[in-house]
């Protein structure tokens, strides 16, 4: 079978080339770093342990899919998950607060008591739509390759909503086109807005920009919930890893790929830093679209996604790495939103070059891991913050004042944090940038449906016949599902060629 060269050795990159594997091809992965995993990182010091990209796993079933069809054993043999129950908790900037238990209807009875009488249904309506969202674009969206018919996701899914309005209350049916026009005319309380927002803005996505469309995401999260990998998600990242290894995937590390090698107009191979060649008969590119356009591969200009969010570059990602001195209490839940007291301001600082905000929406994970910690006395929290990638994040300065800003929210969420705190690690989009080469160290998010196709990502096959892009940059975009599906997209744009529909 044909040789295929992998530039990059991220989630989707690997769990494309383990595919191609098992269908019978030699692969060969080229990385410029070090060790494998892309943003996927972690860090550990002192016993203790922490996540460094994304903490939480959603859709397991598309890893368990990649473990199923390139190997003996199963996911669930590999690494264990927990999922989270309670799914979340929310600290609102008036100082309520409520925990969201995993089952619907448990999510129904705590807005009922803790928000508003009557919250929870009103919530659980939403996200009814946002099942109608989920299935007019799931197929489309995540299994199937973006064609030259992709315009059908131009059009935004989410269903008109019969609403009352004006003086006289009366019923009137509304289409609205963007989440921000769904949280003002379908929410009663400023709470479920703050939480339908946040859901947006944890994907890196303006809510005044976002399609209504993104109301899948909280349909997403609350159907299918978020799972913890024991260990962290590296745990993840190493499975893949060493199932491409099993499959006889040859990794090269430190082999940073400078340019394409192209043979009658198609791609043949990669040029490498050290001047050599290696030829192949397709070349799978993981990388950014900025990356990809330098190597040769692609036109200029942003990704819809980008242009959508109104500069050259997605947003990225402040981590802040506490090891604490003392237990965590038996009733702390794994994931805590902390909601920052001017959404809107935020929001223009992130998206749009605002001033920067000295309250931000933080999430707070406490994972109940005794591998990530020394011993029952003390715990390992991980902060995390969205954030704009024109700051100058590489300053010390800069980084240390804005994690003092997070840790000062994170008190809301972690009982006695000032004082229980022997160390931090930050890490800032300039960190992400180092260690992926995505400029700005911007994180893709998920495509969506709606705006004209304004977020949708870059499909999977490009102009140049041979060359394959996978990953978050990449269809159907950013997180660690997305990545896998991608991973499974491009394999079976190889394998079966213009034949291949989607993934069954």
């Amino acid at each position: 079978m044909a040789g295929i060269a992998v530039i990059g050795a991220g989630l989707g990159a690997m769990a494309a080339a383990a595919r191609l594997a098992t269908a019978g091809h030699r692969v060969t992965v080229y990385e410029r770093g070090d060790t494998y995993g892309g943003a996927v990182r972690s860090l550990t010091r002192d016993g203790f342990g922490f996540d460094t990209g994304p903490g939480l796993l959603r859709l397991p079933a598309v890893y368990r899919d990649l473990f199923v069809k390139t190997g003996r054993r199963a996911l669930e043999d590999v690494v264990g998950m927990t999922a989270l129950d309670p799914a979340v908790r929310h600290v609102f900037p008036d100082g309520t607060a409520v925990t969201l238990p995993a089952s619907r209807g448990g999510v129904i009875r705590a807005l009922d008591a803790g928000v508003a009488p009557g919250a929870g249904q009103e919530w659980a309506d939403l996200v009814n739509r946002g099942r109608t969202v989920w299935d007019a674009t799931r197929r489309p969206l995540l299994e199937e390759p973006l064609t030259g018919d992709w315009r059908a996701l131009a059009a935004d899914p989410y269903p008109p909503v019969e609403v009352r309005g004006g003086l006289l209350r009366r019923r009137r049916t509304v289409r609205a086109r963007t989440l921000e026009e769904v949280r003002r005319e379908q929410l009663g309380d400023p709470r479920l807005g703050l939480m339908l927002t946040e859901e947006a803005l944890s994907y890196g996505f303006d809510p005044l920009r976002a399609p209504a469309a993104a109301v899948v995401l909280p349909y997403l999260r609350q159907t299918f919930g978020s799972w913890y990998v024991n260990g962290g998600t590296r745990a993840l990242a190493t499975a893949v890893y060493e199932r491409c290894l099993e499959r006889r995937v040859e990794f090269v590390f430190g082999a940073a790929v400078t340019g394409l090698v192209t043979a009658d107009g198609r791609a043949a191979g990669v040029r490498l830093a050290d001047g050599g060649t290696r030829a192949a008969a397709h070349v799978v590119a993981g990388v950014s679209p900025a990356a990809l356009e330098a190597l040769g591969g692609a036109a200029p200009g942003p990704t819809p996604q980008e242009e959508a969010s109104g500069r050259v570059g997605m947003p990225g990602r402040v981590v802040v790495c506490l090891a604490l001195r003392g237990g965590r209490e038996p009733d702390a839940v794994h994931r805590t939103v902390v909601h920052g007291a001017a959404r809107e301001a935020e929001a223009a600082w992130v998206f749009r070059g605002g001033l920067a905000v000295d309250a931000p929406t933080v999430t707070v994970l406490r994972p109940d891991d005794p591998g990530r910690r020394p011993d029952g006395g003390h715990e390992a929290v991980t902060l995390s913050a969205v954030v704009p990638t024109g700051e100058d994040w590489g300053k010390a300065d800069v980084a240390g004042r804005f994690a003092d800003a997070m840790v000062r929210a994170a008190e809301a969420a972690v009982p006695g944090l000032g004082g229980r705190t022997l160390w931090r690690e930050v890490r800032t989009p300039a960190d992400t940038e180092r260690e992926t080469g995505a400029v700005g160290g911007g994180v893709p998010g998920p495509a969506l449906a709606g705006a004209g196709g304004a977020y949708l990502t870059q499909g999977n096959t490009t102009a140049l016949p041979g060359l394959y892009a996978v990953g978050g940059w990449s269809h159907p975009g950013g997180g660690l599902a997305h990545a896998g599906m991608s991973g499974a997209l491009v394999a079976g744009l190889i394998v079966e060629g213009a034949d291949f529909r989607g993934s069954q």
